[in-house]
């Protein structure tokens, strides 16, 4: 009998949580654990190679760059406590409730999102091992449905972050990787953008992207001051982040399947003994 690629799917919580979603290719991880003595269930990001401490501005990044540095697989993914790939469909009656969205005017903001709290319907769905494999015999990567924005890339993130963040990261392409710039325009001038730093890639790739990205994040950090980044703003990292992913995916001619995410409600509620 053919082995099964090995398929680690990173799930990042920022503090001890639930861990009872997924099958066993599912590895639950506190990003940001940092100095934390707390003894849980999860693996913290906080060993070996690790920047747990700058979780802060960093967000899920710390524990991306903790499954990098310090494990192997033969396919990567990453997703939230709360977010995870499925690639079953909507029930009429969540679809029905789109419409309401639309009236409302969240449409865009939940689309490719199920947004539910029926954890015994849909833990059970959300995407496991020999899916991804079957999937990865036909595709590259797996990435959530591109969010779609009422405004281009470029100003949706001049509305609600800092607008000179962008004009560095241009800089640093242009010294580092010139060749990145082309669709880093095409990715600002677009409507659509990969959220949330998911995917699901072979370990080639992960590493390729990892040290792409990471590059470019380190290089940002030493340019500027981190203690200027407030409140909501201090998820800097994990902002540009999302951007650079969506850039690398323009530049690299991968076949890609997008799936919905569904987003437990609730489960930010749960405890480890949940």
């Amino acid at each position: 009998m053919t082995k099964l690629p090995e398929v680690k799917i990173f799930t990042f919580h920022y503090k001890p949580g639930s861990k009872n979603i997924g099958d066993s290719s599912y590895v639950h991880v506190w990003a940001g654990k940092n100095e934390s003595k707390d003894v849980n269930q999860l693996v913290g990001d906080n060993t070996g190679d690790h920047i747990s401490s700058k979780n802060k501005y960093f967000s899920e990044l710390t524990g991306i760059y903790w499954a990098w540095k310090n494990n192997s697989a033969d396919i990567f993914g990453t997703c939230h406590y709360r977010r995870f790939f499925t690639t079953h469909p909507e029930p009429f009656k969540y679809r029905i409730k789109r419409v309401g969205y639309f009236l409302i005017g969240i449409g865009r903001k939940r689309h490719g999102l199920i947004y539910t709290s029926n954890l015994d319907y849909w833990k059970s769905k959300v995407i496991g091992q020999e899916e991804v494999v079957k999937l990865m015999q036909y595709y590259d990567a797996i990435l959530p449905v591109r969010r779609r924005l009422k405004y281009t890339v470029e100003e949706h993130y001049k509305r609600y972050h800092n607008a000179e963040d962008l004009q560095i990261l241009h800089e640093i392409l242009a010294v580092n990787f010139p060749e990145y710039l082309e669709s880093f325009e095409i990715m600002l001038h677009q409507k659509r953008l990969y959220a949330n730093n998911m995917f699901i890639i072979r370990n080639q790739h992960f590493d390729e992207l990892n040290k792409w990205l990471f590059k470019i994040l380190f290089e940002f950090e030493s340019k500027v001051t981190m203690s200027d980044y407030k409140g909501y703003q201090e998820r800097i990292f994990g902002f540009l982040s999302e951007r650079l992913i969506t850039c690398w995916f323009i530049y690299h001619p991968l076949k890609i399947k997008e799936l919905n995410l569904v987003y437990f409600k609730k489960l930010k509620k749960m405890s480890m003994n949940d």
